[in-house]
């Protein structure tokens, strides 16, 4: 069954953060990885949401190839760069089975 990657950003540094895009954008591909949502502004429709945050949804084939995907070396390059690019929540959530 499919899982999604669920980023909440915060851009710190925008030229890191594009360098960081870059990188990340490699590897999610590698292991299947294909965006869904990508640098979105949510709009709050309960609740309130920070207007300097955006949303990026990353679809996976399954949780265990998301997680392969988070311990790669292909993505640890982009770590190292997100650390100063990026301020930043993630999540990781299975999707419903068809």
């Amino acid at each position: 069954m499919p899982a999604y990657v669920i980023s909440e950003v915060e851009v710190l540094d925008e030229e890191l953060a594009d360098t960081y895009r870059t990188l990340a954008e490699a590897s999610i591909r590698r292991y299947g990885g294909r965006y869904v949502v990508r640098g979105a502004a949510p709009e709050a429709m309960e609740g309130s949401w920070p207007s300097s945050q955006r949303v990026v949804v990353v679809e996976f084939p399954d949780a265990d190839r998301a997680r392969e995907w988070y311990a790669s070396s292909e993505y640890a390059d982009a770590l190292k760069v997100r650390k100063t690019a990026l301020e930043r929540r993630l999540l990781l959530v299975e999707g419903v089975a068809e």
